[in-house]
């Protein structure tokens, strides 16, 4: 597979502790998730990291550990 750099930091993309992604929302959504971002003083990115962080941990109990994860 070789060894791909992350465009920001340079080091090996298997090494990068975080990726980018890109999502398209209703415009709904969007408003009432930067409504919970400005209420917490918070970046609408931070509660979208939040909540997919708790959606995973609330999905892995139904299918045992992730395979990727050591």
């Amino acid at each position: 597979m070789g060894s791909r750099k992350s465009a920001v930091s340079g080091a090996p993309r298997s090494e990068s502790r975080t990726v980018r992604a890109s999502v398209t929302l209703r415009a709904e959504v969007y408003r009432t998730l930067e409504a919970l971002a400005r209420q917490k003083k918070v970046s609408t990115a931070w509660v979208l990291r939040d909540a997919a962080e708790k959606y995973v941990a609330d999905q892995w109990p139904l299918f045992g550990k992730p395979d990727h994860e050591g």
